[in-house]
């Protein structure tokens, strides 16, 4: 199994930045993927950004421009880094890893970090 420890939220007024790291336990498995996704009360969880073992990303129309993904999935860490942000980006923000194996879960999740921008 793979824990995914996630770290970096908090409160933060509109307009101002944060940065949200995901880091996992083991690298005795092949991640071929890493993504942030959100889920605001009420709301569906929703893609934020991603990115694959080549180094190719992938983000949510809401937040290109504002957010940038990066890390080594083979090392099993990724960061976010958020800027310009909005009340309407408040949300629990949750790390995910794609892990396909025969007889492993395809996929885990973090705890979620939750992410507040006030107005």
């Amino acid at each position: 199994q793979v824990q995914l420890v996630e770290s970096g939220g908090g409160v933060v007024q509109a307009g101002g930045s944060l940065r949200l790291s995901c880091a996992a336990s083991t690298t005795a498995i092949t991640i071929i993927a890493m993504s942030w996704y959100r889920q605001a009360p009420g709301e569906e969880r929703e893609l934020v950004a991603a990115i694959t073992s080549s180094g190719s990303t992938n983000y949510g129309g809401s937040v290109k421009g504002r957010f940038i993904i990066s890390g080594d999935t083979t090392k099993g860490t990724i960061t976010l880094q958020m800027t310009n942000l909005k009340p309407e980006d408040t949300a629990v923000y949750y790390c995910n890893a794609e892990a396909p194996h025969p007889t492993l879960p395809y996929d885990y999740w973090g705890q979620g970090t939750q992410v507040t921008v006030t107005s």
